[in-house]
């Protein structure tokens, strides 16, 4: 692997965005922009989230160019094709509010061209089974939850279709030309339920100041960025139909957000009595 990484020097990138693991550059050229991951992360973390960005770009889905793997000496990270100008989803809301719904709609139908497109089962991993190994790292997570995980988990299908794997509005940027998914390296295949259930838990159930933080934009945007999404991905404007189909969520919510509790906590992290009961609720109690 190592001899597949290229080492740039920084004194040609100019630092323009900062994030919990990772620092971009933009190239002084103008063309390319280079993520490093703070250190201590692995060159093998870089190398997997560039190999799945290179699958999602050859499947033909948009994403901007990956180009090669790159270290400046002590760091590990990828090139990508710089996209400029570009603006988020969430940016031109919160700066044109206007554009909520008609961008709310847009994201529905490109959403479900990632979820109408046949996944590389070979080099794309299994959301279901990336999630239930997580779940049997959560040292903290009672045994008995974890036995309902894995009987729900047991009735989901491994449908091969491809997943973003952190679906949401502030993850696709357009240049004004072309929308493009970014922060695609949780790519993977099968029901959309898995992109869905975080979509509509951040729009519905997360904090007003988490939701802030995370998407700079707030709680009744959220809301009404589903609202609009919903109906257009769903295909229906028919509220019962659309309530049935938010109630298979509940189980996914559940699942989804055991896995980001131990994935980002190394499996080692607390678990609080708000979320247990959390899972108590949208957990099937019995087989599905």
């Amino acid at each position: 692997m190592e001899n597949n990484i290229q080492k740039i020097n920084l004194e040609d990138y100019i630092q323009t965005g900062e994030g919990g693991t990772a620092l971009t550059y933009n190239h002084k050229n103008g063309k390319t922009l280079a993520k490093l991951f703070t250190p201590g992360w692995a060159a093998d973390t870089a190398a997997r989230e560039f190999r799945i960005n290179q699958v999602v770009y050859e499947i033909g889905l948009p994403t901007p160019q990956p180009i090669r793997l790159i270290t400046d000496g002590t760091r590990f990270g990828a090139e990508y094709e710089l996209i400029s100008p570009k603006r988020s989803f969430t940016r031109i809301i919160s700066q044109e509010p206007e554009q909520l719904v008609p961008l709310s709609e847009r994201f529905a139908r490109l959403a479900r061209q990632i979820h109408q497109t046949p996944a590389d089962t070979q080099r794309l991993p299994d959301m279901k089974v990336i999630v239930g190994s997580w779940i049997d790292k959560f040292e903290k997570l009672p045994t008995d939850f974890k036995e309902r995980f894995h009987r729900f988990l047991d009735f989901v299908p491994s449908t091969p279709t491809c997943l973003h794997g952190d679906l949401h509005i502030g993850n696709i940027i357009t240049d004004g030309q072309r929308n493009l998914w970014i922060d695609v390296g949780d790519f993977a295949y099968g029901v959309p339920q898995w992109d869905l259930c975080m979509m509509y838990y951040s729009a519905n159930l997360m904090s007003s100041e988490r939701i802030e933080n995370l998407f700079h934009v707030d709680s009744p945007t959220m809301r009404a960025h589903w609202n609009a999404f919903a109906p257009v991905y769903y295909g229906t404007q028919d509220k019962d139909v659309l309530e049935a189909e938010v109630r298979k969520l509940y189980p996914f919510i559940a699942t989804k957000i055991a896995f980001l509790v131990a994935k980002l906590r190394d499996g080692k992290g607390a678990i609080s009595e708000p979320m247990l009961q959390m899972f108590d609720k949208f957990l099937p109690q019995a087989a599905c």
